[in-house]
């Protein structure tokens, strides 16, 4: 096995498809999968003795080692299948009327702007949309468009940390404190943020973040979390309303027991998160600093390729890179496409003619659109040769 490929084997990658998403579903090494199989195991052996003695003691173990990893206090997180969900969680807890206005930016990713929509419909309000222009030259031109779309209406902020479309890394520690000081609440969308950058939810100040661990802190998929600031915690409520509403325990607060049994389903993604953090800490000499060094210097390397094969400058600074990388690209079809989770059909070629997984999305509206690459341990340099050289074949830009 060649040197450069040394890590790929951690994983179950398919070794003859160039996979270059990992900004989509993630990818969970085998070692974390090993142990998702033994706990679902250990469920099917003796149900009762999982879920009524052995499962809380477990989440409180991974919820612990998340809290740590994320920077938060242990009672101010709480599970939650995916980012998505948490979001909608706020929203859906939230109160608004007419008249009020609900800031997002023209990055969202849709499946929450939808919720922040459906939320507004209900209660009459106004979704204002702040335009971040892309390509982007400098990270003022984010905090301009945000903080130019408050109106004395604003009342609440639904912001990525990093953007999924643009895959832009917003400056949050410099829009935040802003809109807090004008009586703004903020919720973060970070579902790309955990193990990607070095993240401090609690610095971030926003009063609810959301995020997810089966992107890049690679746990099972259905893994996600919700933080909310603590004295807002009494208001928000899961999706599901289930046992936790009225069950008489004092040693945690309702919005522990709240989420944290919302029915039976399997758990053992969540189970897992601290094994996860472990695990690909474990993989790195230096650990997770290193891993997101490593992978924000491969998504650089990986961009100037693509860039190159495009004959486009870099679309954003580099300080606004994370892991992942988006190039605007010549228009496709005028049609949305078919499939939510993008179906283009260059996406489609590109895996069929030169083994290559790549996301193609249509963004901001067909027939524009944008591709976007990821770099995770798995992924070399050569990755992204062999990209640079489809598109030029598929595109006719060399």
């Amino acid at each position: 096995m060649s040197l450069t490929r040394h890590f790929a084997r951690h994983w179950s990658l398919d070794p003859n498809v160039i996979f270059l998403n990992h900004g989509s579903f993630g990818a969970c090494p085998i070692e974390v999968l090993n142990t998702q199989a033994e706990l679902r195991a250990r469920l099917e052996r003796q149900p009762v003795q999982f879920f009524v003695r052995d499962f809380e003691p477990m989440l409180d173990a991974s919820r612990a080692s998340l809290a740590d990893f994320i920077g938060a206090e242990t009672e101010d997180v709480v599970f939650v299948p995916n980012a998505t969900t948490g979001v909608n969680a706020v929203l859906r807890s939230r109160d608004f009327a007419p008249g009020d206005d609900l800031l997002v930016t023209n990055h969202e990713y849709n499946a929450c702007r939808n919720a922040l929509d459906f939320v507004a419909k209900r209660f009459g309000a106004r979704v204002v949309v702040a335009e971040i222009p892309f390509p982007i030259r400098s990270a003022d031109e984010a905090v301009d468009a945000i903080l130019g779309a408050v109106t004395p209406n604003t009342r609440l902020a639904l912001l990525d940390h990093i953007t999924s479309q643009s895959a832009l890394v917003l400056p949050l520690e410099r829009i935040v404190p802003s809109l807090r000081e004008r009586g703004i609440d903020v919720l973060v969308d970070g579902a790309h943020a955990p193990g990607m950058i070095d993240l401090n939810v609690t610095a971030v100040g926003a009063t609810y973040y959301s995020g997810n661990c089966h992107k890049w802190v690679c746990a099972p998929k259905g893994a996600g979390f919700l933080w909310v600031e603590r004295s807002r915690q009494p208001e928000v409520r899961p999706l599901t309303i289930s046992h936790g509403a009225n069950v008489a325990r004092s040693d945690r607060s309702r919005y522990r027991l709240e989420f944290d049994w919302t029915g039976t389903d399997d758990p053992t993604a969540a189970l897992c998160v601290g094994k996860s953090i472990e695990v690909m800490a474990s993989l790195v000499p230096g650990g997770w600093p290193e891993i997101r060094r490593r992978n924000h210097a491969l998504a650089l390397t990986g961009r100037d390729h693509v860039c190159d094969a495009l004959g486009i400058p870099a679309p954003a600074p580099d300080a606004m890179i994370g892991s992942i990388a988006a190039f605007p690209i010549p228009d496709g079809s005028p049609e949305p496409p078919s499939n939510p989770l993008y179906a283009d059909p260059l996406q489609e070629s590109l895996l069929a003619d030169h083994r290559v997984e790549v996301p193609i999305i249509p963004w901001p509206a067909p027939p524009k659109r944008v591709l976007r690459i990821s770099a995770q341990l798995y992924n070399v340099e050569a990755d992204y040769e062999a990209l640079a050289g489809a598109l030029r074949t598929a595109l006719g830009t060399g």
